[in-house]
């Protein structure tokens, strides 16, 4: 791809302009904020015995949907409505114990006001984002979060881009106040987020993703080496587990057969597992969670653990693939 340096400087410079503009309005809005109202749109979140609905349109419904997404993965129970379909039946969504946060930077979006008499009769609570003070959606609001901007980023002064970050950036700490108040954990987080990354390490434990009975290379004492190195094989863990009556005996891995190789041991093949085994090998139990094996595997740097419980019986074992396949790795 051509491109000279002029071009380069060019582009960057605006990216820069952006940045510098967004930055600056959020500046802006930390010290412009009004504290009181910002408290008591938080306190009656809390509080409330519903539903957070939030909407606007265009752009600002974008930004709503982002918000509702936010607060309701961090705690807050949120969704996102269209003002326009709320408008054609939709609003039958909302029922009384619910707070509308709308947002709407001019605060005379057509579709969002034409809404606002039947919240009024449903007794519905109203929050506002709203970049002017003295429009019809900040008037009828009970409670007010104004975030007026200079400027636009866009060098025209009409698409909405300094005026959106603010409000998103606004929606951040509305969600992060609350997941604060409600003493919202990790752990609850990752309740919400089953599937992604974050909540497999937060939830997934050693017994969920454990390989167990027959795929196991279990082998007893008095197995020889050739048939311990056929089970390894098929198994396909890299190590045998030898055991008695399903007690931990020991452990043989493939890199305890090349030392033997390198040992120079004549005849391999009539050696019992009892003569070359690994006592007391690293195990695990299966309550843990999985994220703590994969940590424990690479501080000890080893590619298998095994499975047991109190006493020393075999549940299963767990190994760097395992882990992997689980979206842990």
């Amino acid at each position: 791809m051509n491109i000279n340096d002029n071009e380069i400087a060019k582009y960057n410079q605006s990216a820069l302009q952006v940045f510098q503009a967004e930055a600056q309005a959020i500046l802006e809005l930390a010290e412009s904020l009004d504290k009181h109202q910002f408290a008591c749109a938080i306190h009656n979140i809390l509080h409330c015995k519903g539903r957070v609905v939030v909407t606007g349109m265009g752009k600002s419904g974008h930004i709503a949907g982002k918000i509702a997404a936010t607060l309701a993965s961090t705690g807050t129970p949120a969704f996102f409505v269209h003002p326009a379909e709320a408008a054609h039946g939709d609003l039958g969504m909302i029922l009384p114990e619910d707070i509308v946060l709308a947002l709407s930077h001019s605060g005379e979006s057509s579709e969002l006001l034409s809404i606002l008499p039947a919240l009024k009769y449903k007794g519905v609570s109203l929050i506002a984002i709203c970049g002017r003070k003295q429009s019809t959606l900040a008037q009828q609001a009970d409670i007010l979060l104004h975030t007026a901007v200079r400027r636009e980023a866009c060098p025209l002064g009409l698409a909405p881009t300094t005026s959106t970050t603010v409000v998103l950036s606004l929606g951040d700490a509305l969600a992060v106040a609350l997941l604060e108040a409600r003493g919202f954990t990790p752990d609850d987080f990752a309740r919400s987020h089953p599937a992604g990354s974050l909540g497999k390490r937060l939830l997934l434990r050693v017994s969920d993703i454990m390989r167990g009975d027959d795929k196991l290379p279990l082998i007893t004492p008095d197995t020889k080496l050739r048939d311990a190195i056929v089970k390894m094989s098929e198994k396909g863990m890299g190590m045998v587990l030898i055991a008695q009556d399903n007690r931990l005996l020991g452990i043989f891995t493939d890199g305890d057969l090349r030392r033997l190789f390198q040992k120079g041991v004549a005849d391999l093949s009539e050696i019992s597992m009892s003569q070359v085994m690994i006592s007391n090998p690293l195990t695990i139990t299966s309550d843990i969670l999985a994220v703590e094996a994969l940590d424990f595997m690479e501080n000890k740097r080893i590619h298998s653990l095994i499975v047991v419980d109190d006493k020393q019986n075999i549940q299963g074992a767990v190994s760097m693939h395992d882990l992997l396949q689980a979206g842990i790795v």
